[in-house]
């Protein structure tokens, strides 16, 4: 995995969302850092990840455990782990099969819910749009509009290029796997039920993409989950806001610590 790794102390493993890749936590970044340490692998085929060439059907699970052979290799026994939508779908698979590795969770404008039906098709629409037309121009015309709020899209034009340029550099083949693997993946009702740990849940007052109803429905699963809704951002709040998304980390593991 191409990772990204500054700062010291408490190590904070952070996980992008699709379809962009590590870069997405640059503006978070070097606030963070001068508190813990922070952590941002690309994922398996995005950035500058590659996909394995092993013929395996996609699975977020495989992506868990990459990200755990990660810590293996940097000699980290238990991490606060970190996601974004997708980053949440794999910090949740992480949970299922190295929870002892997880000392605190942050989950970002993501869900504990399995794919609908209709979700599963588009899904699988844009993969399969990925592998035969490639995936400049028409993805990130359609995905920025949905995954920044609307204050973003009206008052943040430098985001929204930033955004649209991090989207034009997935590689296809990359795109179309993790779409592949969001589709099959599993819902993590119980896995979440039975994660007795301090929980962050963070939502975007703006999100079209998992609403405020979708975290509230995360956080009241989680047995010490604590829910913050991020005003005037969308899917991407850190992306989008990234001194709002830092703040209100900070104060949490502040809090954190002192538990610990």
């Amino acid at each position: 995995m191409n990772v990204i790794d500054t700062g010291s102390g408490l190590p904070m493993v952070l996980l992008h969302a699709f379809p962009v890749d590590s870069r997405m936590w640059d503006g978070v970044r070097s606030d963070l850092a001068a508190n813990v340490r922070v952590i941002t692998p690309d994922q398996r085929g995005l950035g500058w990840t590659p996909l394995p060439r092993d013929g395996r059907p996609p699975s977020l699970n495989d992506v868990a455990a990459d990200v755990i052979a990660m810590l293996d290799q940097l000699g980290l026994e238990r991490v606060v782990l970190g996601g974004c939508s997708m980053g949440g779908y794999v910090a949740m698979a992480i949970l299922r099969f190295a929870r002892r590795r997880v000392a605190g969770l942050i989950l970002s404008d993501t869900k504990v819910g399995a794919d609908s039906v209709e979700q599963v098709v588009n899904r699988l629409s844009v993969a399969e749009r990925a592998e035969t037309e490639g995936s400049k121009g028409w993805l990130a015309e359609n995905m920025v509009p949905n995954l920044l709020g609307d204050t973003s899209l009206a008052e943040r034009p430098g985001a929204v290029n930033v955004l649209h340029a991090l989207i034009e550099e997935q590689p296809a083949a990359g795109v179309s796997w993790a779409q592949r693997a969001m589709a099959v993946r599993r819902d993590a009702t119980e896995v979440l039920r039975n994660t007795a740990i301090p929980a962050l849940v963070m939502v975007g007052e703006q999100d079209k993409i998992t609403p405020i109803a979708e975290a509230e429905r995360l956080t009241d699963t989680l047995p010490y989950g604590e829910l913050t809704v991020l005003p005037r951002v969308g899917h991407l709040p850190a992306f989008e806001d990234p001194r709002t998304f830092t703040d209100t980390v900070m104060r949490w593991l502040s809090r954190f610590a002192r538990k610990g």
